[in-house]
């Protein structure tokens, strides 16, 4: 069972540390525009999530290389705009931070000028120490992510359950380890055995957000158009669908197009 509560004005990173100390569970979603983050950041999401999956979501690519950092920094803009409460977290996409740690440092620099966001996320554990010792050495707050990594699929070669067998799962634990000492404020763990993500989140002080890493971890993400149904063709596990907009909203469309092709809207009192 999770605690009461708290009311919190403005989500901070610290905030995020308060609510595992007590017991309460953090709430986090995906958003690439400001009106869908109006509504999320209206509904008391805690965290929103700038994800990288826009290259998948918005712009219809097969993975989520392809998107580039100025992309990231206009969704991150205009999901900053629309937060009042939530804290917005934007990942630095592929190519941005992997190979220089004096590039990574100007890629979450630009984030957070640009775009006004309060921090990032990087995917990676021990391989990325210097870039995540320069983004952390500037005062910038990072979200680490482990796990099934989206970045480095074409190295996994496929997107099922990470970290089943033994030495995996060891060197993912000494990652999240890693992370937290460097200075990391959470690590999202994505797609691994839920017995590994508890384990996990028992031995760090950090919050631990998991996708498809079972409930006994500090909070969850999902993909908001994965969990209102605006997508249909993905069917995980972990994926609960509230709401079924892509019939929904076929159904509109189909019916504006019937109605506009037999002159019933606009009707009388939709004119001027």
């Amino acid at each position: 069972m999770s605690a009461i509560k708290k009311e919190y004005k403005r989500i901070t990173t610290n905030s995020l540390i308060e609510m595992k100390k007590h017991g309460e569970k953090i709430s986090m979603l995906t958003a690439y525009d400001y009106t869908m983050a109006k509504i999320i950041d209206n509904a008391g999401v805690d965290v929103i999530l700038v994800g990288d999956s826009a290259s998948n979501v918005m712009a219809g690519h097969e993975t989520t290389l392809p998107i580039t950092l100025d992309q990231m920094i206009y969704h991150a803009s205009s999901v900053v705009r629309a937060s009042k409460r939530s804290l917005v977290v934007v990942d630095i996409p592929f190519g941005s931070y992997q190979s220089d740690s004096k590039e990574a440092l100007r890629s979450a620099i630009r984030i957070m000028k640009e775009s006004g966001a309060h921090a990032v996320k990087v995917e990676g554990g021990i391989e990325i120490d210097n870039a995540l010792t320069r983004i952390i050495n500037a005062g910038i707050p990072v979200m680490g992510h482990l796990g099934l990594t989206p970045q480095s699929i074409y190295q996994f070669g496929t997107y099922t359950v990470r970290a089943k067998e033994e030495a995996e799962a060891k060197k993912l634990i000494d990652d999240a380890k890693f992370l937290e000492s460097k200075g990391c404020f959470a690590i999202v763990l994505e797609k691994i055995p839920a017995k590994l993500a508890k384990k996990v989140a028992e031995q760090l002080n950090i919050p631990i957000i998991g996708i498809g890493a079972g409930s006994h971890v500090d909070g969850q993400v999902l993909v908001t158009h994965d969990m209102v149904g605006m997508t249909h063709e993905f069917h995980p596990r972990f994926l609960r669908r509230y709401l079924n907009l892509y019939d929904d909203m076929s159904n509109a469309f189909e019916q504006y197009c019937k109605d506009v092709k037999s002159v019933d809207f606009p009707n009388e009192k939709e004119q001027y």
